[in-house]
């Protein structure tokens, strides 16, 4: 693989992570009752994530995180296992921003964010919701909450290809 495609796969991966823990696999409050329904920002969340998507040849990503805000507007950082910081994604409503290194790039919304970083459209309202424990439909997406009191979420993209997996631990 090139090392500009390696580069924006990685990228890519690590978005994908980032938003995966966003929606799924953040830390959440201690739960000891049913899941927390009431929209808002909750966080801030932290832990790690792995991303895999299937196509040829197979990429995977794993990082750990912290996200902080909503699906309006927040801030994920993604950091290596060693605590280097690898990328902060910053969004609101009208702007969004990627900065790795000293390179930052601009968009209209985290959703072209996620887009041009990963090539698919990422479903942030939904993986906040799965944060919070909500199983919330998405189309192309299957989200599994069964062990989300524990601080675990995965999440499988089956369509449109490739295929991705993300699996998140959240700190408690």
């Amino acid at each position: 693989m090139k090392p500009g495609l390696r580069r924006r796969a990685w990228l890519g991966g690590a978005t994908l992570l980032a938003f995966a823990t966003l929606a799924g696999c953040m830390t959440a409050p201690k739960v000891t009752g049913a899941p927390d329904t009431q929209a808002g920002a909750v966080g801030p969340w932290s832990g790690r994530l792995s991303v895999q998507v299937e196509d040829a040849p197979s990429q995977s990503f794993t990082a750990a995180f912290e996200l902080k805000g909503d699906a309006q507007s927040g801030e994920l950082s993604l950091s290596t296992p060693l605590g280097g910081t690898v990328a902060v994604l910053n969004w609101q409503p009208g702007r969004a921003t990627l900065q790795a290194g000293s390179k930052v790039s601009d968009y209209e919304s985290v959703d072209a964010l996620l887009e041009q970083a990963t090539g698919t459209a990422i479903p942030v309202a939904a993986l906040f919701d799965w944060l919070r424990g909500v199983q919330t439909a998405v189309m192309g997406w299957r989200a599994d909450l069964s062990q989300w009191a524990s601080g675990r979420v995965t999440a499988k993209r089956v369509s449109p290809p490739p295929e991705a997996s993300l699996r998140v631990i959240l700190e408690r």
